[in-house]
């Protein structure tokens, strides 16, 4: 597989708006020649009888049941609150009439 070369790196950088250094260039391009190339050998090893999947085991339901636990009140809640406001927690605001 044919190395990235640095102005690959440097117009990568540019698209991401990221500002490089040269040094960082020049590293950078034979860093990401090492990835594309074990990216390169995985893919020779993955064969049409290997079906693609995005985890090695089979994943199962991890949510818990929803269930009604004691809270606190609003009141308990609003209680530390600088400010509150039927029942709200009152912040100053931050943005126009528009909102």
């Amino acid at each position: 597989m044919a190395g990235i070369s640095r102005d690959d790196v440097a117009n990568l950088a540019r698209l991401a708006r990221i500002d490089m250094a040269p040094a960082e260039l020049d590293h950078l391009a034979s860093e990401l020649g090492v990835i594309l190339n074990a990216v390169a050998r995985v893919q020779e090893v993955a064969g049409q009888d290997v079906p693609p999947t995005s985890h090695p085991l089979p994943l199962q339901n991890v949510y818990r049941k929803d269930e009604v636990a004691p809270s606190l009140t609003p009141e308990a809640a609003l209680s530390a609150a600088p400010a509150s406001e039927a029942q709200r927690f009152k912040v100053p605001k931050i943005l126009g009439e528009e909102a």
